[in-house]
């Protein structure tokens, strides 16, 4: 299959999508196409490093790290868990289920209602992460070296835009259902 050149190809994209949505400007379809699969690369990188040189997924790293909080000392329901974490409460159980076979968390009956529980680490969970922490810091500090502190803080404050914009995304067309794009590709 011969291959399009980058611009040509960059160009009818544009050119397909103009035609999709007329009246909207599209030069910036490429940046924001590399933006986001940069994002889509590094989320990759920090989960690969994160098991490779510290032994746990990047959502254990932050399980652990929400539970350590002084204010989660009884504990935090999986409901607002999976709710900070901004994580389905399905994928949370099976990453709570694999921590407390390690024998990091606990699931504990909420004080106030038995019926509920609440997940907290435990005394090895606490351990764990007082010694995890610190070769987090030597984690960070060697993957943020390259950049100042004032562009830290920069790429802080575009990340924590860009989430907020991701949370208002609301497509005039709903989204296709795969099965009927299936049906479609067989007819």
């Amino acid at each position: 299959m011969a291959s399009v050149p980058r611009k040509a190809a960059g160009a009818a994209s544009r050119g397909e999508a103009a035609a999709v949505l007329p009246g909207v400007d599209r030069a910036g379809d490429d940046l924001n196409n590399r933006i986001f699969f940069r994002l889509f690369q590094v989320a990759n990188t920090l989960q690969r490093q994160a098991v490779k040189e510290l032994g746990i997924t990047t959502v254990q790293w932050a399980v652990l790290g929400a539970l350590s909080d002084p204010r989660t000392t009884q504990g935090m329901s999986v409901g607002t868990l999976a709710d900070f974490l901004i994580v389905s409460r399905q994928n949370l159980d099976g990453v709570l289920k694999r921590l407390e076979r390690d024998g990091l968390v606990e699931r504990v009956a909420d004080a106030g209602d038995k019926r509920a529980r609440m997940v907290r680490l435990t005394r090895e969970g606490l351990a764990f992460w007082a010694n995890l922490r610190e070769r987090i810091f030597q984690f960070y500090d060697q993957a943020a070296g390259s950049l100042a502190f004032d562009q830290r803080v920069a790429l802080a404050h575009c990340l924590n835009e860009l989430q907020r914009d991701l949370t208002n995304v609301r497509l005039a067309q709903p989204r296709r259902e795969r099965s009927s794009a299936k049906r479609r590709s067989r007819q």
